[in-house]
């Protein structure tokens, strides 16, 4: 899968995040979407290199929207900390 395809499955990987994981986001849809590219390009190059699962697998979408939902909750929580400290 290249890095093309990998960016594409993101964006919709990044609203699946947003649909299971719903509240109020800093960033809003278009962080979420970002975070989703992320977590594809992540899970795309970490699943295959560790031999979890090949090319093109159904399981590398579940992944990749696990790892957006995982980067969605460690960005709510650096930006729910700043929040506190600035307030």
């Amino acid at each position: 899968m290249s890095i093309l395809v990998m960016i594409v499955v993101g964006l919709v990987v990044g609203a699946v995040a947003k649909l299971l994981m719903p509240g109020p986001d800093p960033g809003g849809m278009i962080i979420t979407i970002l975070l989703g590219i992320g977590g594809s390009v992540v899970a795309g190059f970490l699943g295959r290199s560790l031999g979890w699962y090949t090319e093109g697998a159904p399981v590398g979408f579940m992944a990749s929207v696990i790892g957006a939902i995982l980067l969605l909750v460690v960005y709510r929580a650096l930006t729910r900390s700043r929040s506190r400290v600035g307030a």
